[in-house]
């Protein structure tokens, strides 16, 4: 069963749209801005939405404020997603005043964001630091209890400031607290959302995405395929061809990917041992096999896993995605996934060193302006070429489930 996020109506990406993801360095980590792209890219059935990574170490809102026209507008998004608090916050006990000008500020980023073109944009507050190892850096100067406390209070004022300004409000922070709750208590308190206290590794990352991605209106359904065991007779939904089908076979090509955890499964931390503390794969992973006449028990083996279900599972539908992590996907989806990452290690300096220094050159060079606007072009020009070479390393993926009768 999903989280008790908030409906988001009217949030959903639309053909064409280019989202900028804009944040502090939890957003310049480049993990839960990945996941994101791979799911819009792989997963979610508009695909000619496009995505930049607009983080800067160490930012709070004013630093956005200061450089969307410089950083963030040249992108022409038309959907914008923010993550911020961590650092407005100050590390320290809420402080009615930092809550006041966190509401402000982020209120007038909205209406900049706007003026600029931006159709939808989607508010984060600001997420979490774990409650144990926060203690080890910032002991000094806040608890984890206090200042988890003081990104809730920043949370509600970046609520206020999307609901004045017309976007829409996203809520990584209960997601986060959520899940770091029943970790720890499913692992034990060494396991950490964040090692640093702060910024979060792959398991909280993908807490993070799956949070926005909820926002934007991804459903979740990846595709059905349906297998009547009796006739031999198959069909799949749109992005899945069946290629052949018998009483225990089905081979199917795919366009359409689920979602794959590509991080070191050996990780403690990693993506994959996150799962039990949120239904990701219930909310947004479901590539779903129905078998029709099934015998009582069948082993169903994909890719190199098996797996072992009664009719009754199969009739009403198991996950694949969520059952088989390492499947015939994976491959595919780490080539994506690779090109992906490129494209934004690109973004990285190419916002802060050459988009952003463009701003100040214009002011000392104002003949040069020609020049500079060529060059602006052609830096995010070189952005979308990288994205559209992580398009093209998607191909379809052909893949085989057999089912076999267990005695």
């Amino acid at each position: 069963m999903g989280l008790a996020l908030p409906a988001f109506a009217g949030a959903a990406l639309e053909s064409g749209d280019r989202v900028a993801i804009c944040g502090d360095s939890i957003t310049e980590q480049k993990q839960y801005t990945v996941f994101m792209e791979d799911y819009l890219l792989m997963c979610q059935p508009v695909r000619t939405a496009s995505v930049e990574q607009i983080g800067w170490s160490g930012e709070a809102v004013p630093g956005l404020l200061d450089r969307i026209g410089s950083d963030v507008l040249p992108f022409h998004p038309t959907v914008v997603t923010t993550l911020y608090g961590m650092n407005d916050g100050g590390y320290k006990p809420t402080n009615p005043a930092t809550v006041g000008s966190f509401e402000k500020n982020t209120a007038a980023a909205v209406r900049l964001l706007k003026t600029g073109g931006a159709r939808l944009i989607l508010v984060g507050s600001p997420g979490a630091v774990d409650s144990d190892t926060f203690k080890k850096w910032f002991a000094a100067g806040c608890s984890p209890d206090a200042y988890n406390q003081t990104l809730l209070d920043l949370g509600q004022a970046a609520k206020a400031a999307a609901q004045r300004g017309g976007a829409t409000w996203v809520d990584v922070h209960s997601v986060m607290m959520d899940a770091m709750e029943k970790a720890k208590a499913r692992y034990g308190h060494g396991y950490a959302l964040a090692t640093d206290g702060v910024h979060p590794s792959p398991n909280g990352q993908l807490l993070m995405a799956y949070a926005f991605l909820k926002a934007l209106g991804c459903t979740g359904d990846i595709g059905t395929i349906t297998l009547d065991a009796g006739a031999g007779t198959a069909t799949a939904s749109e992005g899945h061809r069946i290629l052949s089908s018998s009483p225990g076979r089905v081979e199917v090509e795919s366009s359409r990917y689920p979602f794959c955890f590509t991080d070191d499964p050996s990780n403690p931390v990693s993506t994959r041992s996150i799962l039990p503390c949120v239904p990701f794969n219930d909310d947004l992973n479901r590539l779903m096999l129905v078998v029709t006449h099934a015998p009582a028990r069948t082993k169903v083996t994909w890719g190199a896993g098996s797996r072992v279900y009664s009719a009754e599972e199969l009739a009403r539908g198991v996950n694949l995605a969520g059952d088989f992590l390492q499947n015939p996907f994976s491959e595919a989806f780490a080539k994506v996934h690779a090109a992906v990452a490129a494209q934004q290690a690109y973004e990285t300096p190419a916002v802060k060193s050459m988009l952003n220094g463009l701003a100040a050159i214009r002011r000392y060079f104002p003949e040069k302006r020609a020049s500079l606007d060529d060059l602006r072009s052609s830096l995010v020009q070189k952005d979308q070429q990288l994205n559209d070479e992580a398009r093209a390393a998607i191909q379809p993926v052909r893949h085989v489930i057999e089912l076999s009768p267990i005695p």
